[in-house]
């Protein structure tokens, strides 16, 4: 099942954080990580053992986690991932287009020339990167990391914590469609050249092209996401 991950640090019970906090990520991290493959049906030992976490958390954050739609516990059998499909890709993608058109008006109205400036740029130094480096690993996190800033600021425009919460719940279904995506450079170049056109609407402030660029990098995202939009 690979390697284990170390028990609960010591700044991790310095900080606070509650066990079953603890165990949530930990859990999060492992299928992330594709030591669990997607689908994957594994017992309550297999979880202690990867996650390095004991029953009783570990249990809190699966009941959580079934919730959110993530596993389904099955008593006395053991546990099941999801395995991404059409129906959630569609409902999750839905889900971001309404919370993120809303606050691509909050964040046009918000944010000043400087910050889209900057956002601009730094897709534009990513976006160099990977053409110059190719899809390594290196390239790959620094991707990931303009995703979250990209989506992520524009969310916090709306300044509303219960939104952040659920937003945070949908941003795992995204990584978990990801798992199943081969990404290709050209892919990844769309999806950053979406993210420009919307900066540059928000620079103008253009909201109705803004908006409009927003849905359809949410349309090309889904398309991309089952496999459809190929490059």
């Amino acid at each position: 099942m690979g390697g284990k991950i170390p028990r609960k640090t010591a700044q991790e019970a310095g900080n606070g954080r509650l066990l079953s906090d603890v165990a949530y990520a930990r859990i999060l991290q492992v299928l992330f990580e594709r030591r669990l493959p997607a689908g994957a049906f594994v017992s309550q030992a297999d979880l202690v053992a990867l996650t390095g976490i004991q029953t009783g958390p570990l249990r809190d954050a699966l009941r959580i986690l079934e919730v959110e739609g993530v596993v389904t516990i099955h008593p006395r059998t053991g546990i099941q991932f999801v395995k991404p499909g059409l129906e959630l890709a569609r409902s999750t993608y839905q889900f971001r287009e309404l919370i993120e058109i809303a606050a691509l008006e909050a964040f046009i109205a918000s944010v000043s020339d400087t910050e889209v400036d900057a956002l601009i740029e730094r897709h534009r130094e990513v976006m160099d990167q990977l053409e110059r480096d190719g899809l390594t690993d290196a390239v790959i996190d620094e991707v990931e990391r303009l995703e979250q800033l990209f989506h992520g600021t524009i969310v916090a425009s709306l300044e509303n914590r219960l939104i952040d919460s659920s937003y945070r719940r949908i941003d795992n279904y995204v990584r978990l469609l990801r798992l199943e995506r081969r990404l290709t450079p050209k892919l990844v170049l769309h999806s950053l050249r979406e993210h420009v056109e919307v900066l540059k609407a928000t620079r103008q402030r253009k909201p109705t092209a803004a908006i409009a660029a927003m849905r359809a990098h949410f349309s090309a995202a889904l398309q991309r996401s089952l496999g459809v939009y190929r490059a």
